[in-house]
């Protein structure tokens, strides 16, 4: 269950504060080139931009995380690919070189750059419109709710990336030709439904998920405001 963690963890800590921490950043850069209005184009162009530069960061953590996570541990007999994360990028690095630890990086450049987008405009925009029609106040509630609806929607537009991704860079060598490749195996053997594998999981994963970031999130910019002001006063 817990297949991954530690790389994981690592994935983690490298995408999450790029993606998140550059978004405001780059939003308000758009925002100034666009003659200081925001829009949602603006938004969903911020969105791709963090997301994607975040995985050009992040990418052999998460090739690590796929390949552990699918290593079957139910069978003790069974010989393990990998023993650990530090093995796994050693391993990979010898046996396929820089490319190994890259492999899938546009697939995942095009899943990140989605679910990033998906994620940070449903939530600014949901968050935006409950507090303009006072619907409620800017504390936990509004934050949960904004939240939730921002998983459901993200789980919908990226779960057909998402399946083609994890598939590709989980295949072994020379099985696809490529990413699109992939993708046409996969809707001739499986039609449509194929992109939408494990949809109800991957909803409680991204729903949970995105409840506890933009809470914790949200939290944390309001203990540096304060900090803040206490620092001028």
């Amino acid at each position: 269950m817990y297949n991954g963690l530690v790389a994981g963890l690592q994935r983690q800590a490298c995408f999450a504060s790029v993606r998140i921490g550059l978004y405001d950043s780059v939003k308000q850069f758009y925002t100034d080139a666009a003659g200081g209005k925001t829009n949602v184009l603006i938004r969903i162009a911020a969105g791709v931009t963090t997301g994607g530069c975040a995985v050009v960061c992040a990418q052999p953590t998460d090739v690590v995380k796929v390949r552990m996570q699918a290593q079957n541990n139910s069978d003790a007999k069974a010989v393990k690919r990998y023993t650990g994360a530090l093995q796994a990028y050693r391993k990979i690095f010898l046996e396929e070189g820089l490319r190994g630890l890259w492999k899938g990086t546009l697939p995942n450049i095009t899943r990140n750059a989605v679910v990033n987008a998906s994620e940070l405009v449903a939530y600014d925009m949901i968050k935006e419109q409950i507090l303009k029609r006072n619907l409620l106040q800017d504390q936990f509630p509004c934050h949960f709710m904004s939240a939730f609806g921002a998983g459901f929607i993200t789980t919908c537009v990226a779960s057909p990336v998402d399946v083609v991704k994890t598939r590709f860079m989980n295949s072994g060598q020379g099985k696809y030709k490529g990413v699109i490749d992939c993708a046409l195996t996969m809707f001739k053997e499986g039609g449509p439904i194929a992109f939408y594998k494990g949809f109800t999981p991957n909803f409680i994963r991204l729903g949970s998920w995105n409840i506890c970031m933009f809470v914790f999130f949200e939290q944390l910019k309001r203990l540096c405001v304060v900090a803040n002001e206490r620092r001028r006063n």
